[in-house]
């Protein structure tokens, strides 16, 4: 990964037509949530199973260490901000919805297309697990922090968020609509509208077409937002097919990695705005290539060991406040919401 670092720095000051961005704007650092240790019953026996993809079983005991995990889910604005300061080349191709056989097809879509970057504060998508890997070690180098992905077992304790039921509000599917961005009344319009396809919703409306401005939903027991739904957030596993064998430390599990097609896969969790009720669980396992970039879609939320407190003042005269952060969220968060309702808003006769 350094090796990866040092090339698109490398491109970054050979390439770049003009500034980028200067040593002495303040770099975005994540508002990150302190998720307390213990031990939980990862998996589940309930999920939809098939050969060739992750199970969610056996159900096993894992003891998690306390960790800090991000408020929200990485966004276009913070992505943006290493995007300008590196130069990093990423290409323009992602998956994208389509009215095919599939409902999705491979072509000319990037992490900010309109489409995908509605704005600065939706999550960012089209991003492939390696272009997360580059953005952390960046992150990491200007802040003086170490930032890395979560575990898988980390963000599955994390979305429970010490609960015990299908959902950590309940086991009711048509309460996720008051948590969480999925496939309800309002997205299955929009993407009937994309695919020519229509399925099943959860029974509910969360006003959300497809993405969504982070932080939107009720957050969970750890005060974590949008962990289900919006979009699959990428972990530091690989792909394994069951628990068989797998760690119970809670340490990423990144050896003896299955590979699918003859491809190396890293897990996403969480479901996403084009999750029904199965998807949308915490529990339920997918999978992308580490090159992969989707926008039906994968993004990805940044983790922290407890112990980095040490290295904090290297990068605190770069940091924006969690004040300035949370101020332009909260007005987007408003904005969104009113275009929310205008579109829930009868027509007028």
């Amino acid at each position: 990964m350094q090796k990866i670092f040092a090339a698109f720095m490398l491109v970054a000051a050979t390439c770049a037509s003009g500034p980028l961005w200067a040593a002495t704007d303040p770099v975005i650092v994540p508002l990150m949530v302190t998720v307390p240790g213990g031990q939980f019953s990862m998996g589940s026996t309930a999920n939809p199973t098939d050969g060739n993809y992750p199970a969610s079983v056996p159900v096993h005991q894992v003891q998690v260490r306390t960790f800090k995990l991000s408020k929200y889910e990485t966004t276009v604005k913070q992505f943006r901000q290493f995007v300008d300061a590196t130069g990093y080349q990423m290409g323009t191709d992602c998956w994208k919805l389509a009215a095919n056989d599939w409902g999705m097809e491979y072509g000319q879509l990037s992490w900010d297309s309109p489409a995908n970057a509605a704005t600065e504060y939706h999550p960012v998508m089209c991003v492939s697990w390696n272009d997360a890997h580059a953005y952390l070690e960046w992150l990491s180098k200007e802040t003086g922090k170490h930032y890395r992905l979560p575990s898988e077992a980390e963000w599955e304790y994390a979305a429970r968020a010490r609960s015990n039921t299908r959902y950590p509000f309940g086991d009711n599917p048509a309460e996720l609509c008051r948590f969480a961005n999925t496939f309800e009344k309002s997205g299955k319009a929009a993407i009937a509208q994309l695919t020519g396809k229509t399925r099943e919703a959860i029974p509910c409306d969360d006003h959300a077409e497809l993405t969504t401005v982070v932080g939107m939903f009720k957050p969970n027991a750890f005060g974590l937002y949008d962990m289900l739904g919006n979009v699959g957030e990428f972990v530091e596993d690989c792909q394994h097919l069951t628990y068989e064998n797998a760690p119970t430390d809670g340490r990423a599990w990144t050896e003896a990695c299955a590979k699918f097609h003859g491809g190396a896969m890293a897990i996403h969790r969480g479901g996403n705005y084009n999750s029904g009720a199965a998807g949308a669980s915490p529990t339920m396992r997918g999978h992308a290539g580490l090159d992969n970039r989707s926008s039906v879609g994968e993004g990805f939320r940044i983790a922290e060991d407890m112990d980095d407190d040490t290295n904090r003042a290297a990068g605190a005269s770069q940091s924006l406040t969690d004040r300035e952060f949370e101020a332009g969220l909260i007005k987007e968060q408003a904005a969104e919401r009113a275009k929310q309702a205008k579109r829930a808003a009868p027509p007028r006769s």
